[in-house]
């Protein structure tokens, strides 16, 4: 699938995430320039992911604060490195305690260790998560992502994907769905904002 279809489905999933969630929640909803924000709070069921540390990771490690994540993989010529860096300037101008997450859609290249050298270069708070294949698949489907493998000369492959980011509050429950083209200023704007009012 073209990147240019990913980035439009990417658009439609967050707008069919806030069409399919039931009631409208009691918090005012914040204004977001680049993002869509769900009325409703979405459960997610994430696999047994396992992090960049190497440690056993489950939905449990999105509890507590508010989480973004970004799915991608290391072998990415292009929308990764992007996407990961103006995530590390996001992190250095919002106000809002957001931990950033690359969620592997290439588990069997990313390794731990590899996830790990590769965010260090962005941001060493950064944290890498891989699933079993079948697994990483279904958590994006559940996220309404379009993940696509390409195969390339020489036996090589490439993972085509969109860069969407998806935040998760402070329960590990889908808020909101953030979707290109995204710049710095407005990205930390909307992250303050949607936190705020993700914490009721």
């Amino acid at each position: 699938m073209p990147f240019a279809a990913l980035a439009v489905a990417g658009v439609l999933a967050g707008a069919w995430i806030a069409r399919t969630t039931l009631t409208p929640a009691a918090v005012p909803a914040p204004a977001l320039k680049s993002g869509t924000w769900l009325p409703e709070p979405r459960e997610i069921h994430a696999p047994a992911f396992v992090d960049s540390r190497g440690e056993a990771f489950t939905a449990a490690g999105f509890a507590g604060h508010a989480s973004l994540l970004f799915l991608g993989f290391t072998h990415c010529p292009d929308v990764c490195p992007t996407t990961l860096a103006l995530l590390a300037r996001v992190r250095r101008a919002t106000q809002a305690a957001v931990t950033v997450y690359l969620v592997s859609v290439d588990p069997e290249r990313d390794t731990p260790e590899v996830l790990q050298r590769y965010l260090a270069s962005f941001d060493p708070e950064f944290i890498g998560l891989a699933a079993a294949p079948l697994d990483m698949k279904a958590f994006a489907r559940t996220l309404g992502a379009a993940v696509a493998k390409v195969d390339l000369p020489g036996g090589n492959y490439a993972m085509d994907h969109s860069a969407t980011l998806y935040l998760l509050d402070d329960g590990g429950r889908l808020r909101a769905v953030f979707t290109p083209p995204l710049d710095t200023k407005t990205l930390a704007a909307d992250l303050d904002a949607a936190v705020a009012a993700s914490r009721g």
